[in-house]
Parts: structure tokens; C-alpha cells; sequence
């Protein structure tokens, strides 16, 4: 069988993208620990840099392992690769290593990994998998009902972590669902209903929107007065939306943690308790506006230096960017995340069947989701959930698991004319 120039099939301008990122990631990640007074070399291992380059050392190893590996093993050991990880994930709360207050790690020497954060590049082979099966058909129930458990699975294993922010990315496998032909309905219910849960937190007497839905609800019944079904429909909807009114003071009280209370009351109002539960956001908010057009020059931070920010090389490392690079540098650093997005869209477009095409969306997605959400959470337009910048952020497992995610794609992409054969 003819054997494939694999270097010369690889897509470089992916691999381009993401080998600036990863250094842009990991100039920054030096700039959040570097002390003056003491003059560390980026090299140290006593530093976050240090020790994430080990970490990006490893994910070359991972990188040439997915090459090397041959590309029909990934559809053939997805379920194993999935199955392998629910596993893990179960096991995790009653075995795994307690780290910032989540027990989801697992402990080797001074070093921790993060089986989460692997369940998502697994997700995605097995979703890609079933979806690319002989005779697979979006709009049957069973099909559907199938495809959500798949995903659904992990993210009730990860919230029985405490790990609340990493299970929400696999709501992102809508985006790959909907590209296949599910009804968008799910999407804009899901949407609605996010959009309603802030509006009742943000309008202090709820029976304003009470009668505004059911002025709108009786108008909308009066217009199509002659067709049952429909206002049928019409009233089963707004009973529904009074009950998700309703329902958010009890979600808030009883069901949230402390914490996680904190985090919606700080996206509401963060000034309200700038000292309390408002500090990650407002000190966020002041590093990247102190940061100006063009920045205060790298190492120059003062946000950082003084650590106002918590987690600021995880969780906050975009705070890093727009002190030190300026509204300037944010822009380079959006247009190329938005750069590897559309880029995996084409890609994804230009695969010949669907179990390449389903992989390389929901590799999109989780990339957008991440993307997305974690500079919002730095600006204060999404809650403070917890999750890393692809490739930016400090951290081993995230690394290696966005890098898998990623050059899974490439190898696939690179064989795309045998996919067609074997698949």
C-alpha cells in the first residue's frame, strides 16, 4: 500500500499557529513569576516557565507519538480511549488528589495530572465515532438521545469533582451536533433560558416579567386564535418560563455552593463587594485597562508583580497579556485564537466523511468554548468558572490535551484521502 508524505500533508499553518501560541503562552507565564530583585533565567524549575517548558518538551514527545501512530487506530480505539477514561473519572472523587479544592488530580511526585481535561479529546473521538457510523442519521431520537449521554457521562463524573467550570465545555458538543443536522431548537432554548436566569437576577421585582410574558403570550394566543397546537405551545412555553423565574432564587440558595453564588453575584455587580467576591473580577479589569494601547512592556507589569490577581498564570493569564502588551497585544493574541478556529472550520469542511468532519468541529468547539469564556471571565462577561487559555495557561494536562486534541485533527487531516477508503 502506497505510504503518504505525512510531513509534507501536514497542515504547517495550523501547526504555525499553534507553535506561536505556545510560546507567547510561555513568555507570559515567565512574566507572571519574574522578580527583578532576584533575575531567575526563564529556564529555572523553580518557576512556572521552568517548569512549563518540561511540559511543552512532553507535549513534542505527544506530537510525534499521534504521527507516527497509524491513522485508522483512532477510529478503532475510541470507544476503548473513552471508556478507559469514564473509568478514570469515576474512580477520581474517592482516589484522586485534592488540589484548590477540587479532587481531580492525580498525584505523580510533585507533579499532577488531570484526567479531565483528557476526557475531552476522548469525548470528541468517541462522539466523532458514533456519528460517523454506517446509516447514522441526525433527526432520529435515538441517535440523539445516544449522543447525549456520550456527553452528558463525563460531565456528571466531573461534577461529582467539584469541577463545575470543566464540565460545562462539553455543552460545546451542541456546536458539533447542530453542524450535523440537529434542530437548532435545544440551542435557542438553552441560550433563552441563560439570557432569563440573568434577567431575573438583574430585575429586582420578578412580577415585571411576569406580566410583560404574559401580555405577550395573550397577544401572540389572540393573533393565531384558530390554531390550537400552536396555542398550546404558546402556553405550555410561558408556563414554563414563569417556572424558570421561579426557580432562581432556589438554584441560587440550595443548590449553589458558597462560592459559586459568589461568582454570579460578582458577574452582576462586582462592585458591590470589590474587597469580597467582587476582587478577581475588578483586579482583573484594572490590569488589562492599566495596560493601555500598547502595554507596559514585557516584565513590566505591576498588577502582576504584586500578585493582585489570583491565578494568574491558569486561570487569569489573558490579565498578564493586556497589562503588559496593551489593548495591542490582546487583539494579536484574539486573532490568533480566531485565526486556528476558522482554520479548523476548513479543515474540518475538507474532510471527505463525517467521522473526520464531526472530530475536527468538536475540536472547534471545545477550542472556542475555552477561548471564549475564559477571556470573558477575565473582562466580567462570563462568571468565573475556572478553566485555562489553550496553550497560554500554566499547566501540564492542558497543555498535553489541547496539543492531542489538536494534531489528532492534523494526522487525520493529513490521511484525508484514505479516511475516504477505510471509513
Amino acid at each position: 500500500m502506497r505510504q503518504e508524505n505525512i510531513s509534507g500533508n501536514l497542515d504547517w499553518l495550523t501547526i504555525g499557529l499553534y507553535g506561536l501560541m505556545v510560546i507567547l503562552g510561555w513568555l507570559n507565564i515567565y512574566a507572571v513569576g519574574y522578580d527583578e530583585s532576584v533575575g531567575q533565567s526563564i529556564f529555572t524549575l523553580s518557576l512556572n516557565s521552568g517548569r512549563q517548558l518540561l511540559f511543552i518538551g512532553a507535549s513534542l514527545v505527544i506530537i510525534l507519538g499521534i504521527i507516527i501512530i497509524d491513522v485508522r487506530f483512532y477510529d478503532a480505539v475510541a470507544y476503548i480511549v473513552y471508556g478507559l477514561l469514564m473509568v478514570i473519572l469515576l474512580v477520581m472523587p474517592f482516589f484522586g488528589k485534592e488540589v484548590g479544592g477540587n479532587r481531580a488530580w492525580i498525584g505523580i511526585g510533585s507533579f499532577g495530572v488531570q484526567p479531565s481535561e483528557f476526557a475531552k479529546f476522548a469525548t470528541a473521538l468517541a462522539v466523532a465515532k458514533y456519528m460517523g457510523s454506517v446509516g447514522f442519521r441526525m433527526d432520529n431520537m435515538r441517535n440523539q438521545a445516544i449522543l447525549f449521554a456520550l456527553i452528558g457521562l463525563p460531565m456528571a463524573l466531573i461534577l461529582l469533582q467539584k469541577d463545575t467550570g470543566t464540565a460545562l465545555v462539553f455543552s460545546s458538543f451542541l456546536i458539533v451536533f447542530f453542524r450535523e443536522g440537529m434542530s437548532p431548537f435545544l440551542i435557542i432554548v438553552g441560550v433563552c433560558a441563560a439570557a432569563l436566569f440573568i434577567l431575573t437576577l438583574l430585575v429586582p421585582n420578578q412580577w415585571y416579567l411576569h406580566g410583560a410574558i404574559a401580555i405577550v403570550v395573550t397577544i401572540l394566543i389572540v393573533m393565531g386564535r384558530k390554531k390550537f397546537r400552536r396555542i398550546a405551545l404558546l402556553v405550555v412555553g410561558g408556563l414554563l418560563i414563569m417556572g424558570v423565574i421561579e426557580s432562581v432564587d432556589y438554584v441560587i440558595t440550595d443548590v449553589l455552593k458558597p462560592h459559586q453564588q459568589n461568582r454570579i453575584k460578582a458577574l452582576i455587580n462586582p462592585d458591590a463587594d470589590p474587597l469580597g467576591y467582587g476582587w478577581n473580577v475588578t483586579q482583573s479589569k484594572i490590569a488589562i485597562g492599566s495596560g493601555g494601547f500598547a502595554g507596559k512592556g514585557f516584565l513590566q507589569g505591576t498588577q502582576t508583580k504584586f500578585d493582585f490577581v489570583p491565578e494568574q498564570s491558569t486561570d487569569f493569564i489573558f490579565c498578564t497579556i493586556g497589562e503588559e502588551e496593551g489593548w495591542l497585544g490582546s487583539v494579536i493574541v484574539i486573532g490568533l485564537f480566531v485565526a486556528l478556529l476558522l482554520r479548523i472550520l476548513y479543515l474540518g469542511e475538507r474532510q471527505k466523511n463525517r467521522f473526520a468532519r464531526s472530530y475536527a468541529y468538536s475540536v472547534a468547539a471545545i477550542f472556542f468554548f475555552h477561548f471564549a469564556v475564559n477571556i470573558g471571565m477575565t473582562v466580567g462577561l462570563f462568571p468565573v468558572i475556572g478553566i485555562p487559555l489553550p496553550f497560554f495557561s500554566y499547566g501540564g494536562s492542558s497543555l498535553w490535551a489541547f496539543t492531542a486534541l489538536l494534531f489528532i485533527l492534523l494526522k487525520i487531516d493529513a490521511h484525508r484521502g484514505q479516511m475516504l477508503q477505510r471509513i
